[in-house]
């Protein structure tokens, strides 16, 4: 019984973390599978792996390797990778033996708290940040910030230019900026489902 006890404790964690926490804050069907198959896959091949003497080299090196195959495969914004490392690491958890049977309940909760608070809706609300092109080259970055206060209706924090063009006069610039505080009303309206933009 002890031997399965982890294992259902997974499909449950898994269960949350996909489609109470993950699918409603972000609405990536495609993702779902992902989570899912990443987190059995693992869970399966751990517990096979772990009457091996190898079996936690063994593990973390299918952890690497997945967490490679995966993030080289397809664009993902960094709470994606979040929610896939959480994933992967809650398979593991599951397929190998941890000892006191306390400490694989204490650090499934610890990872779903943090995804819980780290993407919540109502963390900094209000701040986003996008790679943005401008039809102007700006050489001086205060000039810069004022240009995309006044293009935003924000507050910015940081500009960073990625790309500066003076022949053909464009700027790429990666910014992160605050929005009014109206936001916060749109949002508790919206009930968490992300604008469009990233968040910083």
């Amino acid at each position: 019984m002890e031997r399965f006890f982890p294992f259902v404790l997974d499909l449950l964690a898994i269960v949350i973390m996909t489609f109470a926490l993950y699918f409603p804050r972000h609405r990536r069907k495609d993702m779902v599978v992902s989570y899912l198959g990443a987190n059995i896959g693992v869970a399966a091949v751990a517990a096979i792996l772990s009457s091996s003497t190898v079996a936690v080299g063994l593990g973390l090196g299918l952890f690497g390797i997945l967490s490679i195959i995966r993030l080289r495969s397809d664009e993902l914004n960094q709470p994606e990778v979040a929610y896939y490392f959480a994933s992967l690491a809650l398979g593991l958890l599951a397929g190998v033996s941890v000892t006191p049977l306390w400490l694989s309940p204490v650090l499934t909760g610890a990872i779903l708290l943090a995804l819980f608070i780290g993407d919540h809706p109502r963390l900094f609300a209000r701040h986003r940040n996008q790679i943005i092109t401008l039809d102007a080259a700006f050489t001086n970055e205060a000039a810069l910030i004022r240009h995309l206060e006044e293009l935003l209706g924000a507050t910015v924090h940081v500009a960073i230019v990625r790309k500066l063009n003076l022949v053909n006069e464009t700027t790429v610039a990666e910014v992160h900026y605050e929005l009014p505080r109206q936001v916060d009303e749109y949002v508790a309206e919206q009930h968490g489902i992300r604008a469009t933009e990233g968040r910083s």
